[in-house]
């Protein structure tokens, strides 16, 4: 069986791709689902289609190399791939109280070797993202869906009280170092997603629809005006703050899906769970 036979049906396309050395990540998507026998679904299926909710997989092509899979992620896999667990005797302790901190699950599983894995199905979009030497970002909470075996996952801390207080964000955040491929999961499609780039300035924001920043940004929470009067009157009271040269994502929309999420109507199915490249 060839490796590549995903993705070439009519019905499933190609949506992403991104390539490095030893792996070949790709976001598949279903157009339509075809194998619906009651009129009520089918109704549903075709406005869903209509608004761009389709199911969505990532298919990793490894060669001689390694990647890391958020746990109950995968789907199948096939080839010569060893899975290893990422808990030992020694960490156990300190992954559960990291993935409590931090939201995250306690381990990322690891697949070692050559052969391709495709994940759990989902309605959910997919960023694909190559991280260069040392080069590190910081993603909101249950971004992480899977990474080359050479970026380093870790767990940090707020520099601030206030950050970690007033940010939205919780006082942990995941870091991912490169070099290699990320592979992060959000409700807001890329094209929504606003990438603004700072060279020696400061872009202040409200709200937590941050959800990625590069870890060499200064994040802190601070008052809109320079006076509490002035924040009152203004009434945007806290802003997040983001000092530095590099780079914010924004998603601005997740606001107006979280609204809808509340709604009677707007609620998405409950199903589990573009090659940028970070300047």
């Amino acid at each position: 069986m060839n490796y590549n036979a995903i993705g070439t049906r009519e019905n499933i396309k190609i949506i992403d791709e991104i390539k490095t050395q030893g792996l070949h990540v790709e976001v598949i998507e279903y157009q339509t689902l075809k194998g619906l026998t009651n009129t009520r679904m089918a109704q549903t299926m075709y406005f869903m289609t209509r608004q761009n909710i389709k199911v969505r997989q990532v298919v990793l092509h490894c060669t001689n190399n390694s990647f890391k899979i958020e746990p109950g992620a995968m789907s199948y896999f096939q080839g010569n791939l060893e899975m290893v667990s990422g808990v030992t005797a020694g960490n156990v302790l300190g992954r559960a109280i990291s993935g409590a901190l931090t939201g995250e699950k306690m381990a990322q599983p690891e697949y070692k070797g050559t052969g391709m894995l495709v994940s759990e199905p989902s309605f959910k979009h997919f960023y694909l993202v190559e991280l260069e030497n040392n080069q590190e970002v910081i993603v909101d909470k249950g971004m992480f869906y899977a990474a080359q075996g050479s970026v380093n996952i870790r767990p940090i801390m707020q520099k601030s009280v206030s950050s970690a207080l007033f940010g939205g964000e919780g006082l942990f955040q995941i870091s991912l170092t490169g070099p290699g491929i990320i592979v992060l999961e959000h409700i807001v499609p890329m094209e929504e997603v606003n990438i603004i780039e700072l060279n020696n300035d400061v872009l202040k924001v409200d709200g937590s629809f941050a959800i990625l920043r590069m870890g060499n940004l200064n994040f802190t929470v601070e008052r809109s005006a320079k006076t509490l009067l002035g924040s009152a009157v203004s009434g945007e009271g806290l802003v997040n703050v983001f000092r530095g040269t590099g780079i914010v994502w924004l998603a601005p929309t997740i606001k107006v899906y979280d609204a809808l999420a509340v709604s009677s109507f707007g609620a998405l199915p409950n199903m589990n769970t573009s090659n940028n490249k970070v300047k």
